[in-house]
């Protein structure tokens, strides 16, 4: 049977829109090989004229029998294209309020934007043990049958956790994380499991970021690999960084912000072990202002530092090395503030005891007249001689800025590093 022969009378087809992508139609006679023109009947009653395009030729996307409509399994539909996926999706979460669905071996995800009941400790022991097809498609459901195979066949086994920004993938990952660490337990009492969970508040403090798409947005890519032993417990887990947007360090859109860690920073002033730091609100300090907007509703970026530093301790940072850490953040909110002067079209200062530039040195522990000197300088080096050049404002500008996102990027490392360990 030619697929054209399924477009008869009162068959239901999808057709482009404007406005809400894909519309439903009805056809209100049979499509003949060589016609041009379809006439369909909308939803809505309206009666339609359908030009077909007149190069390819191409006829609209059947639509599915409401019966298999909010299927838990794309690959169950009779009709497999764009608007058919779009609409499955869109039928179970609007109706069904279900977030999930399979393609396959493939979990379709849609970011609710809430937090939802589905992740707690019963839900997961709900999964344990069970086969992917037999639960409700879940987060869940995935890890478990990656832990599953892996016990069975004693090879490694990989979850990719990909879609565009504001997808949902950090949490995905977080979930799924939770579930290895629930099911599976660790092989001492060091707590291992509690440790792996533990990275999440500290790379998602230094790596993720307000974008105008999603409040916690990584800002670099990562992959995690968990280590079990024979008897299939946690016992420990590794960590790999990828492409830091270093840029968002020294520059942010509008209505984004820097990294959560300068505000969690910022909003813990007060605190008496930072008062050696000289912070101010995060409105104060260009590098966490440029977005116009760095208060995020609904998030207390106080109590997110202190998480952020009880995670530090579990991992084995302590506070030495946290307040070191600190000092460098800091240091980088100074150096941001830093202002240079015209002296000539190519040369610029910085002016005496500029306050910025002595929190940063005091900091950082380096000289004030070095730091005054060569963010205004810069060394040329030929074969045989070495010259030392003025440089303009902009350009000093834009050394600051390069110097700011080494040092972060640097700490980022280390801190990577530290977690790993």
């Amino acid at each position: 049977m030619a697929a054209s022969e399924l477009y008869t009378k009162y068959a239901r087809v999808w057709i482009p829109d404007a406005e809400e992508v894909w519309k439903s139609a009805e056809l209100l006679k049979d499509y003949k090989a060589g016609d041009v023109w379809l006439k369909l009947r909308l939803e809505d009653g309206t009666d339609l004229d359908y030009q077909l395009d007149p190069k390819t030729k191409q006829l609209p996307h059947l639509r599915n029998p409401d019966i298999l409509v909010g299927e838990n399994d794309l690959t169950a539909l009779s009709y497999l294209h764009e608007p058919a996926v779009l609409h499955n999706l869109k039928v179970r979460f609007i109706d069904s309020k279900l977030i999930y669905t399979y393609c396959g071996i493939v979990l379709v995800a849609i970011n609710p934007y809430e937090q939802l009941p589905i992740y707690g400790e019963d839900i997961i022991n709900a999964y344990s043990g069970q086969n992917m097809g037999d639960m409700d498609p879940h987060i869940f459901a995935v890890a478990e049958e990656a832990y599953k195979q892996m016990a069975r066949d004693e090879r490694n086994q990989s979850i990719i956790v990909s879609g565009e920004s504001g997808a949902g993938k950090t949490v995905s990952a977080k979930y799924a994380m939770r579930y290895f660490a629930t099911v599976s337990g660790s092989a001492s009492e060091a707590n291992v499991e509690e440790k792996v969970l533990a990275s999440n508040p500290i790379m998602e403090s230094i790596g993720n970021a307000k974008t105008t798409r999603n409040d916690n947005s990584s800002r670099f890519g990562k992959y995690i690999e968990i280590g079990f032993d024979k008897k299939y417990h946690i016992t420990g887990a590794n960590m790999r960084t990828y492409l830091l947007e270093k840029s968002r360090v020294v520059f942010q859109a509008e209505e984004e912000r820097n990294y959560h860690i300068f505000y969690q920073l910022c909003a813990s002033a007060s605190l008496p072990e930072f008062k050696t730091l000289k912070l101010v609100t995060a409105s104060k300090f260009r590098y966490t202002n440029l977005g116009g907007n760095p208060v995020i509703d609904g998030v207390d970026d106080a109590k997110e530092m202190l998480t952020t530093r009880q995670a530090c301790t579990l991992l084995g940072i302590n506070e030495s090395y946290q307040m070191g850490v600190f000092r460098i953040l800091a240091g980088i909110l100074h150096l941001g503030n830093v202002e240079f002067k015209d002296r000539d079209a190519d040369s610029c200062i910085i002016p005496p005891n500029h306050d910025p530039l002595c929190i940063f040195c005091d900091l950082m522990g380096v000289s004030y007249e070095d730091m005054a000197h060569w963010l205004c300088h810069r060394k040329l080096a030929t074969a045989t001689e070495t010259y030392i050049k003025p440089i303009s404002r902009l350009q000093a500008t834009n050394a600051r800025d390069a110097l700011a996102k080494h040092i972060y990027a640097n700490l980022f490392n280390w801190i990577v590093d530290n977690v790993n360990r």
